[in-house]
């Protein structure tokens, strides 16, 4: 069975969904749309911004969503049985599996850049990956650190990203490193995302997503919180807002979706970060990423 999986913030390059706008009339007049909706031209950023450029997370987000969706909207035969996004693509899924429009699920992208660029600014806070330790180690350290950091990627075994206050992050790095993790490194991130530090965020976006119709989509898709496919609406908007607090829930998402019969995976989007971990997580199935026709 195909699975179809979406990427979050930090897959973005310049230069992505250049060739789709070029290739296909229905991604140019999307990515149009795009620009009209956001009250800004995207696509430039996109096609040839810089790196700092597509670093803003007001960009960033919109950027991720728009290459993957407009990707699966003109994919010939794209019929998925089951979806899943990291973090942010969480809301590609959800538009791919038509649980939501379009305009609607760029929408909500946009105001969730935005919400959460507020929250970076109220206080300063970052991300750092762990790489070569236990999970139930990195949790035991994370709950013994004075402040607030929290597991908030759960990626792949042997990697985990932790979130939160800048000193609490940094002591817990330097205990993890003592307890044995290969690496424990600062991301160049603007804030510390799915922790309780994003909890402004939260409200707002609460807001956003009960005034944004939803439908029953047509496959289950694997929500970041607990990791279990939904086909309820109001269940998948629970979901989706106690989401930007809650850990991203990635390894196990995997896990259950190989055991409900998925055996192959296809990423849909900028780069190809989810095809390393799937491999890591499930080296028994096939994983490829498109980035284009």
């Amino acid at each position: 069975m195909k699975a179809f999986v979406f990427p979050g913030q930090g897959a973005q390059f310049s230069g992505m969904g250049k060739d789709l706008y070029e290739q296909a009339p229905q991604a140019k007049e999307l990515f149009e749309q795009a620009n009209s909706l956001l009250g800004f031209r995207i696509t430039d950023s996109m096609f040839s911004g810089s790196a700092d450029d597509l670093k803003q997370t007001r960009v960033t987000q919109p950027a991720v969503f728009l290459h993957s969706v407009i990707l699966a909207k003109i994919l010939p035969g794209f019929a998925p049985k089951m979806v899943a996004g990291h973090s942010l693509g969480e809301f590609s899924a959800l538009v791919a599996a038509g649980a939501m429009s379009f305009e609607d699920g760029l929408k909500l992208v946009a105001a969730r850049a935005t919400a959460m660029q507020k929250a970076c600014e109220r206080q300063p806070s970052t991300m750092a990956a762990i790489l070569g330790l236990d999970d139930n180690k990195t949790e035991e350290i994370c709950r013994a650190i004075d402040g607030i950091v929290v597991p908030a990627n759960y990626n792949c075994p042997g990697q985990l990203v932790i979130s939160g206050t800048v000193a609490a992050v940094e002591a817990a790095c330097e205990q993890l490193k003592a307890a044995g993790a290969k690496r424990a490194m600062l991301l160049p991130v603007s804030g510390a995302f799915h922790s309780p530090l994003m909890e402004p965020a939260r409200q707002e976006l609460e807001a956003a997503i009960h005034a944004t119709p939803f439908k029953q989509p047509r496959c289950p898709v694997y929500q970041n919180v607990d990791a279990k496919p939904y086909t309820d609406p109001e269940q998948i908007k629970k979901n989706l807002i106690a989401q930007l607090t809650a850990s991203v829930r990635w390894t196990q998402i995997i896990q259950n979706m190989v055991a409900d019969g998925a055996t192959d995976f296809v990423e849909l989007g900028p780069g190809a970060a989810l095809q390393g971990m799937i491999k890591k997580t499930a080296p028994e199935v096939t994983v490829e990423s498109k980035q284009t026709l």
